[in-house]
């Protein structure tokens, strides 16, 4: 009987937030598999626009954590230039009456004390910045760190770069544990692996693997809608959407919302989102949801009544019900480390948690206080 692989960690997960892990664990010194069932990037991250960003977070936690990843993806884009389609072509926040803009501004101000570059826009200004608006718009914030990547490319360069051992189509079916109840390591389709230390990576089907491990983690998948359009000149100069965006991600409401979220691209379509509902994985195509995301992208930019839309996709955004990720170890299963549960912020958030995750694998303080991610922060649920 051949011997299992072994190795310091194992990431199970090839999206954006496993590649992250990976890169920063092998990087502080650490020897990494990484397993997925499907291709590197081959679920959310696949399905994402891949949005590095500060405007949309209230100061806290997740704002810290954006922060961070902010500064570190700006270490990338020095390493990977425009292999990974890096753009920081900043964000402006859009206020379509003037109590939004009141609200709006307000919400700029928390933003600034915590360090977020936050300037307000007055209207006449406003259209220097993205002359394809609609007129009449009272106002706007303008965020200069917010910047953006093509997730599967930078997905694929992170992994490449960390020089881990990829496994794909490679399903793990359990955890190993040895007597004292501490990780062993993984069992997969193809054969076992031990390790000392196992990250769950695996984004909305975060909670299965925490459950293989014998513990329980509530991330529940929440779809949502991407209309893509026909190339065209660049038209959209930076991430644009209407106030109302924050609310929505903030929301728990399980129904459909849509707000606007236009952004143009390096290649040339723009991408209009962006819609948020909780259907389990059902991927059926729905109408309504696109509708209003039309509507909504033409609302801010009328020219866009007549470009032509040529395709559409869905992904499942790995929800958690407090909108924070799991990240650290799981003192209810020592060896367990959890890297998931970014909601749609993971490509942005990935390297702040990999960071995170590397530092904790290896005994380091972590640069950020880890008690609001901590995994076993949720009431247990009943048998």
């Amino acid at each position: 009987m051949s011997q299992p692989l072994t190795c310091d960690v194992m990431v199970v997960g090839a999206g954006m937030t496993g590649a992250a892990c990976a890169l920063y664990a092998s990087r502080a010194g650490l020897d990494v598999i990484v397993v997925d069932r499907g291709p590197v990037a081959g679920g959310t991250t696949g399905a994402g626009e891949g949005n590095l960003l500060v405007s949309d977070k209230e100061p806290g936690p997740e704002l810290d954590l954006a922060l961070l990843s902010n500064r570190l993806w700006a270490e990338l884009a020095q390493e990977f230039g425009e292999a990974i389609e890096y753009e920081a072509k900043g964000g402006v926040v859009v206020a379509t009456s003037p109590g939004s803009l009141t609200a709006l501004e307000r919400f700029a101000g928390e933003q600034r004390a915590a360090g977020v570059v936050a300037e307000p826009v007055a209207g006449d200004a406003l259209y220097a910045l993205e002359p394809h608006l609609a007129p009449g718009l009272p106002g706007a914030v303008h965020y200069p760190q917010d910047s953006q990547v093509m997730p599967a490319l930078a997905a694929a360069h992170l992994v490449r770069a960390s020089g881990a051992r990829l496994f794909t189509g490679r399903t793990v079916t359990g955890v190993l544990h040895r007597a004292d109840g501490t990780v062993l390591g993984v069992r997969t389709d193809k054969g076992d692996i031990h390790t000392p230390a196992v990250v769950n990576a695996a984004g909305t089907w975060g909670a299965d693997l925490a459950a293989l491990a014998g513990t329980s983690l509530p991330v529940l998948p929440r779809r949502g809608f991407v209309l893509v359009t026909e190339p065209l000149p660049r038209m959209v100069h930076h991430k644009v959407y209407a106030a109302d965006y924050v609310a929505d991600v903030a929301s728990d409401s399980a129904a459909l919302q849509t707000s606007p979220v236009v952004e143009g691209t390096a290649a040339g379509p723009i991408l209009i989102g962006a819609s948020r509902e909780r259907v389990g994985f059902d991927r059926s195509f729905s109408l309504p949801a696109l509708r209003a995301l039309a509507a909504g992208a033409t609302r801010l930019f009328p020219f866009l009544a007549d470009v032509h839309a040529i395709r559409s996709y869905a992904g499942f955004r790995p929800y958690m019900p407090d909108h924070l990720p799991a990240i650290g170890p799981d003192p209810r299963v020592p060896g367990l480390f959890h890297a998931c549960g970014h909601e749609g912020a993971g490509i942005g958030l990935a390297t702040g948690t990999g960071h995170l995750i590397a530092q904790t694998l290896t005994a380091k303080t972590p640069d950020l206080d880890l008690d609001p991610f901590r995994p076993d922060r949720f009431p247990e649920e009943a048998p």
